[in-house]
């Protein structure tokens, strides 16, 4: 494996938590605070332990809905009948009942503004391959292992206290980056504040997102409490052009919720600076090619690179490209051959993929025989070397040039020659 440095900056630091090295502590039971827009994770406090995820997991149902809609299986203009098991559901709800049958958009927003368990069932036998609301909860576990969920198993659509009902707050955190990149259509839902329905019930027509309208770029996802879970709450934010998103539970009231999303929300966008690296194409270092017709080939970035700084921390940063090589060619413009791996004091290590600048062709026989003897001569000495005449170090040898007869000397011309 070969390492290049390719920013001048002081020696690589050890990476430490970051909640530490910043001073960040919550009061949350676990949590995690990722910025969207670089991929970078700010906070991780219990983020893997399994976790009773109540209203939050309506997310995983949300993101399954979307999904059938995106494919035609499902369309927003449909009705959906109510079948008893939906309509016995209380706490939170759209007070739907068997005479019901409720456009797909209503239900959505139902979910999303009115946190309805009753909705979200309705939705869940919609889709269940067996028409069941436990069927879509098996459906809902495999479909997050697809997604990289690796902490999340589910009992229902709606997190109805269930011992198997469980996920984790970064697999939260993937599944709202998720509803976010895959469904920019959908995603506005989550920032409108009321929905009426059809006004049977004035009283739940509020969302519960304790900070929209805080004026600090909210505009998302969703709330969650039981007694056993405590208050929750799956959040983003967006200012300028960075994006935020964090995910809390355990906490004690409400009120304990809004306070510790805001802080969060309020700490991320001010102690941390986002800082461009280089535009997609950026040419940043070469590697060593073996067998090609050239010698090296230029490693470029694969895509427009940023990270984040801490405010407080200066500038400072250091990376190296690294890669197996030399790199056997042949070499096609655009693949794969490198990683630049960017080290910031206190922060995790951004890996961004490095790809090659321009193809290179495999060496005709004589690069090839020069490589072989390059190789032979570094290992061995001019010993190894079995080609007499040839050193793998030295330039090609210029073309002798063409030798010329010499005139014969003409013969002098005399008056009485005839």
């Amino acid at each position: 494996m070969i390492r290049a440095v390719f920013l001048a900056a002081a020696t690589l630091v050890a990476l430490t938590p970051l909640a530490h090295a910043q001073g960040f502590e919550t009061p949350a039971r676990a949590a995690y605070v990722l910025d969207h827009t670089t991929g970078t994770e700010l906070l991780a406090k219990n983020a893997d332990e399994a976790l009773p995820p109540a209203s939050m997991s309506k997310l995983m149902t949300l993101y399954m809905a979307f999904e059938a809609i995106a494919s035609g299986r499902l369309s927003a203009d449909q009705r959906l009948p109510v079948s008893e098991h939906a309509a016995s559901y209380g706490g939170s709800s759209m007070f739907l009942d068997t005479t019901d049958r409720v456009r797909v958009e209503d239900l959505l927003r139902g979910v999303v503004v009115l946190s309805g368990n009753d909705a979200s069932a309705v939705l869940a036998e919609a889709l269940s391959p067996d028409g069941t609301e436990a069927g879509f909860a098996r459906l809902m576990t495999e479909r997050a292992r697809e997604m990289g969920m690796m902490n999340s198993t589910f009992a229902n659509s709606n997190g109805w206290p269930d011992p198997r009902q469980r996920m984790s707050m970064r697999d939260l955190g993937i599944l709202a980056s998720h509803l976010i990149s895959d469904f920019p259509t959908f995603y506005p839902m989550f920032a409108e504040q009321e929905f009426e329905f059809d006004g049977r019930v004035p009283s739940n027509s509020q969302n519960r997102n304790p900070i929209l309208g805080l004026g600090i770029g909210a505009d998302g996802l969703k709330t969650g409490h039981t007694s056993e879970a405590g208050y929750g709450l799956v959040g983003s934010a967006k200012q300028g052009e960075r994006r935020v998103i964090f995910v809390i539970t355990g906490l004690d009231s409400t009120e304990s919720r809004r306070v510790e999303a805001e802080r969060i929300v309020n700490w991320s966008f001010r102690q941390f600076a986002q800082r461009d690296i280089g535009a997609a194409g950026t040419r940043i270092s070469e590697a060593e090619v073996w067998m090609g017709e050239r010698n090296r080939v230029g490693l470029t970035l694969a895509e427009d690179v940023s990270v984040l700084l801490p405010v407080m921390s200066g500038d400072d940063l250091a990376a190296e490209v690294v890669y197996q090589g030399p790199v056997e060619a042949p070499i096609e413009k655009g693949q794969a051959l490198a990683e630049l791996v960017i080290a910031r004091e206190g922060m995790p290590a951004t890996r961004v993929p490095l790809v090659a600048e321009t193809g290179v062709a495999r060496g005709g026989f004589v690069p090839r025989v020069k490589v072989a003897a390059s190789v032979l001569f570094d290992r061995f000495g001019p010993e190894g070397l079995t080609l007499p005449g040839l050193d793998p170090l030295a330039e090609d040898p210029a073309p002798e040039a063409e030798a010329t007869p010499e005139a014969e000397p003409a013969t002098p011309a005399t008056e009485d020659e005839t």
